[in-house]
Order: structure tokens, then C-alpha cells, then sequence
């Protein structure tokens, strides 16, 4: 029973930590735009440190398995946002008005998509050899396999995409 205990604290941390980590970031984007330096330098490594206890909690948990597994995992989670968890959403901003989660939403459910899509495409070819770039959208967060002249989903021109 304990042990049970300590792996829905481990999984709470997890999802604290990885809050942390993102909202920290944020911070930092904004401090480095004031201007404030020191403050963004902070902010980033404590959201770099909370990476780290976040990866370490997931790690313990024994939620990692291997890539092909972690793959079905990943079609799995961003099939569900896509399907089921952002249309509900895109429907509630829509009602209430608010254009600006309107977008964000859309934007991130047109994206989860690509993803699933490309998670499977990476599933069906895990042992290929052959590397392959992605192409990542700063502003919606879509992924393309080669620079678009502008981004299908947003409309931001292809060469402000990140490579990785």
C-alpha cells in the first residue's frame, strides 16, 4: 500500500515540478524582454533545475520504457488532446468569447495532430538509419519534416522555424 502511495507522489511531483519548469521559463522570457538579466538568468536555471527533479520523479515512477513503447505512449497522449481535449476546449473559449484562448487552443490542437501523425510515422520507421531534421514552430508549436514557406497551421513565414 505504501508503495502506492509513493508512486502517485511520485507522478504529483512530476507534474508539479514539470509546471514549474514551463511557468519558470516563462518568467524568464519575460525578464529577459524587460531587460532584467539576473532575474531571467535565475528564472531559467531553476526551470532547468526543475527539469531535472521532474525527469528524476518520471524516472523513479518507472514511467520510461523503451522508445517503441514511449512512441505509443506519445500517439496515445497527443490523439487524446487533439480528439478529445482541445475541441472541448476550443468550444468553451468560442462560448465564453475569448478569442486569445480561442487561438491557443486551436493552434495547439492543430499541432497535436502533426505530432501523433509524426510519432506514428517514427513508430512505423524506428529502425531507420537514415536522420531525419524537424523543423519546430516558435509560434503554434507545429513540426514539419522540411522548412514550409510559412507555417500551415499559423501562417509564420518558414524560416523562423528552429531546427532540430
Amino acid at each position: 500500500m505504501e508503495e502506492q502511495k509513493t508512486l502517485k507522489n511520485l507522478m504529483e511531483a512530476f507534474a508539479g515540478e514539470s509546471q514549474a519548469n514551463r511557468k519558470y521559463l516563462a518568467y524568464s522570457k519575460k525578464a529577459e524582454a524587460e531587460g532584467k538579466t539576473n532575474a531571467a538568468k535565475l528564472f531559467k536555471a531553476a526551470s532547468d533545475a526543475e527539469t531535472l527533479h521532474a525527469l528524476k520523479h518520471f524516472e523513479v515512477a518507472g514511467k520510461i520504457s523503451d522508445t517503441s513503447e514511449n512512441l505509443k505512449d506519445a500517439v496515445m497522449g497527443e490523439t487524446h488532446e487533439y480528439k478529445d481535449m482541445y475541441p472541448d476546449f476550443v468550444k468553451e473559449a468560442e462560448a465564453e468569447g475569448n478569442k486569445a484562448a480561442l487561438l491557443s487552443f486551436t493552434f495547439a490542437m492543430k499541432a497535436e495532430e502533426v505530432h501523433a501523425r509524426l510519432y506514428q510515422e517514427a513508430l512505423d520507421n524506428l529502425g531507420q538509419t537514415e536522420e531525419i531534421f524537424y523543423y519546430l514552430c516558435p509560434v503554434c508549436g507545429n513540426i514539419e519534416k522540411e522548412i514550409p514557406e510559412k507555417c500551415p497551421i499559423c501562417g509564420v513565414p518558414g524560416s523562423k522555424f528552429i531546427k532540430y
